[in-house]
């Protein structure tokens, strides 16, 4: 269903599952715009030419997912020093790996853990549309450690606010492994694969599940009316709707 993963990825040395995600259609009528919002893992690995290129995107704002426990280890990555704003917005608080666990059993990468991830309050969701809802943070890059489970609940409410058709948010979401053989190679050829673990074990390790997100985000529909109900219901006003739609949307 998408086409241009090549237009929307950028292919980092050090940096993975990093794309943009506009030119998606919406169900009014207009197009995401481009260039305003990447997604993407962790950057502390990056190589300095990555860093150069990283620079010209001029990303204004890091939004950082992760636990404060792995930026502790991983720190934030350059965008701090380019002079981006730095918001960490903890989806999954320290010590929460075990909460979900003990709350949904040890799924593994599901739509069931990612409906979880609600469970520990709407805090983290009401921060991060305060920001989207501020056309002046653009170019923001939103991430967590892989790019991929955190970050893509994060962009599936994105583009559901901004009226994008559900399969797509569902492809965008599985673009993720497309990037998976370059993560496994990288980490082969620096830090090495940890003992016992293949290769192709890494690579389904770096990856998602195709239904995870539609099970998520039929959760959402089943429990609240969908992903915008559930956000609403939670406190995120109608101006912050059109003021996020005005900031990400363009006919």
């Amino acid at each position: 269903m998408i086409e241009d993963f090549t237009d929307r990825h950028h292919a980092f040395e050090g940096c993975f599952n990093f794309r943009d995600i506009g030119g998606y259609p919406t169900r009014d009528g207009q197009t995401v715009r481009w260039g305003r919002y990447y997604r993407a893992g962790r950057q502390d690995r990056m190589t300095a030419e990555d860093r150069a290129r990283l620079a010209d995107l001029g990303i204004r704002t890091q939004i950082d997912l992760r636990k404060p426990e792995e930026i502790a280890d991983q720190g934030r990555g350059p965008l701090s020093d380019m002079g981006s704003d730095y918001h960490n917005i903890a989806v999954i608080p320290d010590g929460g790996t075990d909460q979900l666990s003990k709350l949904v059993g040890d799924t593994g990468i599901s739509g069931k853990r990612y409906l979880g991830y609600l469970e520990f309050g709407p805090e983290s969701w009401l921060k991060l549309f305060e920001i989207l809802a501020n056309a002046e943070t653009q170019p923001m890059l939103l991430h967590c450690t892989a790019g991929k489970d955190r970050t893509g609940v994060s962009t599936a409410f994105l583009l559901s606010v901004l009226g994008v058709d559900r399969a797509l948010i569902e492809a965008d979401y599985i673009l993720t492994n497309r990037d998976t053989g370059r993560q496994a190679d990288f980490i082969e050829q620096t830090t090495g694969l940890p003992e016992g673990v293949s290769r192709d074990l890494m690579i389904h390790h770096a990856g998602v599940p195709d239904d995870a997100i539609g099970v998520f985000l039929s959760g959402l529909d089943e429990r609240w009316g969908g992903p915008v109900e559930y956000l609403r219901e939670i406190g995120v006003t109608e101006d912050a709707f059109d003021a996020v739609r005005h900031a990400f949307l363009e006919r």
